[in-house]
């Protein structure tokens, strides 16, 4: 497996959704995650340790698991199954014993990033998955994206995600609250030659 490191949020040139990437530790690859604004948003305030006046839905998810006596230990990603990310939560009570929890890629990260766990991701996913870095393109998209979210109101925000596909997938439409891969942008300048054709941003 491979330990990968979340480079930030993206806009996808075409769709304008936004991307989580996740970047491995030779810092050459990249593997692009598809998400919606909402998931985003909640990724940028785990990378950015905001402490929000009330907690959102991963912050409480974080301190029920303080509550309950669980450790999130890592997060692996480990397939990429009809175009979607099927990802993993290894969990650790105080008894040492482990349970995986299927979850999401997106909020998988999100917590992740607030419990200061580790992102796995097998092998061959990042093989099939990932893209070379550009690292010029990638401050860009994400200089990008910053300014998409401070020139929207919240009101426009929610008519977006309203108009948007299921949560998770891109334009062409996945199954509902999954991340699919998008094969259309393999040749955008802004992701890179080389990305995936598996459709949702990984394979």
């Amino acid at each position: 497996m491979v330990e990968m490191q979340v480079a930030g949020i993206a806009l996808d040139a075409a769709s304008r959704s936004p991307i989580v990437l996740l970047r491995d530790p030779s810092g050459r690859r990249q593997v692009p995650i598809w998400i919606d604004q909402a998931q985003a948003q909640n990724i940028l305030a785990g990378i950015n340790r905001e402490r929000p006046p009330r907690p959102l839905s991963h912050d409480l998810m974080a301190q029920i698991l303080t509550l309950a006596g669980l450790r999130l230990e890592r997060v692996v990603v480990h397939a990429i199954e009809d175009n979607t990310f099927r990802a993993v939560l290894k969990l650790i009570n105080e008894a040492g014993e482990s349970t995986e929890l299927d979850a999401r890629p997106s909020d998988a990260i999100a917590l992740a990033l607030r419990t200061e766990s580790s992102i796995w991701m097998l092998e061959e996913v990042v093989a099939d998955a990932s893209i070379p870095v550009d690292a010029e393109a990638d401050a860009e998209d994400q200089e990008d994206f910053r300014r998409f979210l401070d020139r929207t109101s919240p009101a426009e925000l929610i008519r977006h995600l309203h108009k948007a596909a299921p949560e998770g997938s891109p334009p062409d439409g996945k199954e509902e609250g999954e991340e699919p891969v998008d094969d259309s942008h393999a040749d955008d300048p802004e992701l890179g030659p080389g990305a995936p054709d598996h459709g949702d941003s990984p394979s």
